[in-house]
């Protein structure tokens, strides 16, 4: 996902999108304990997907406190 569209997102969006997109990579995870995946970069994308999904609901929790 990109930042650009993260940012379009509303606040209450970006909560739910994170916590898909965590139950996503515990799905995989456990998945792939069971039986290999075959793209591991998958759990690379998803990661830094959650991560850049953080960083801008925090920016604009911030922005909106002020």
């Amino acid at each position: 996902m990109k930042p650009a569209e993260v940012r379009e997102m509303s606040i209450a969006d970006l909560h739910d999108r994170i916590q898909v997109e965590k139950n996503r990579l515990d799905t995989l995870r456990l998945n792939h304990s069971v039986s290999p995946v075959e793209n591991t970069s998958e759990f690379k994308k998803i990661r830094k997907d959650i991560a850049r999904m953080i960083t801008i609901l925090a920016e604009k929790e911030k922005a909106q406190k002020n």
